[in-house]
């Protein structure tokens, strides 16, 4: 498999610019092999989020995109702090909410989102890992879906 830098070039990603944090917390902190990400919403290349409720005012599958635009900023966050993704050996653990209604019972599928990304950029064995995908009433200024995971990097 090609590199995770690679990947993204292959691809055709566009990231955008690392997440600043927007209260008092750092996006990512490293822990000897770990690498913890703060939550991250689904920030778009113009520093806009994609708001909304999945199962009112956004589909399951804008839910779904949502959730891969929170891994394209996971990806830029961890660009920043490691000056490469090919130092990351695998995703170890993943943890999404999804802005939704009462009702809906889609997490996991709207999370895949963010899941597929990471598989596509890591492979198969590294960009898949231990993942939680539940809902929420409501998120940080309205955003859409929100994502906080670990890696393990070199």
């Amino acid at each position: 498999m090609p590199s995770p830098e690679t990947r993204v070039q292959e691809l055709h990603l566009t990231l955008p610019p690392a997440p600043k944090p927007v209260a008092v917390y750092k996006t990512a902190v490293r822990h000897g092999n770990l690498l913890y990400v703060s939550g991250h919403g689904p920030l778009r290349a113009d520093r806009t989020l994609i708001t909304g409720r999945v199962g009112e005012t956004l589909t399951p599958d804008q839910g779904k995109d949502a959730a891969r635009q929170v891994g394209l900023a996971v990806l830029a966050t961890v660009r920043d702090a490691l000056g490469t993704l090919d130092k990351v050996k695998r995703i170890v653990k993943t943890l999404g909410w999804v802005n939704c209604t009462a009702d809906f019972t889609g997490q996991p599928a709207v999370i895949n989102g963010f899941s597929e990304l990471m598989k596509d950029v890591f492979g198969d064995d590294a960009g898949v890992g231990a993942r939680s995908a539940v809902s929420a009433h409501t998120l940080p200024g309205g955003i859409a879906v929100e994502v906080e995971c670990i890696f393990e990097v070199e």
